[in-house]
């Protein structure tokens, strides 16, 4: 593998090999293969390294917030 020479923050220099501009071939795009899971109405949430020892999967996750939801009283939902 060719190592490429490090870019200074203050001056870029663009490599030999780098163009100034790319075109993207939309015609050999793939489809998205994560999209399957994302569901219609789901979030994503990027866990802290801590957490994500603890909750390892998005399941645990839903539990541990759905029984912090039991426990604390509800209040109105605010609309704009």
């Amino acid at each position: 593998m060719k190592k490429t020479p490090a870019v200074k923050s203050r001056g870029l220099r663009l490599s030999k090999d780098m163009r100034s501009e790319y075109r993207f071939d939309y015609a050999q795009a793939r489809p998205n293969r994560f999209a399957r899971r994302a569901r219609a109405k789901s979030v994503v949430v990027l866990l802290a390294p801590d957490v994500a020892k603890v909750f390892k999967t998005g399941e645990s996750v839903n539990d541990a917030l759905r029984a912090i939801m039991k426990a604390a009283p509800r209040r109105k939902a605010v609309t704009s």
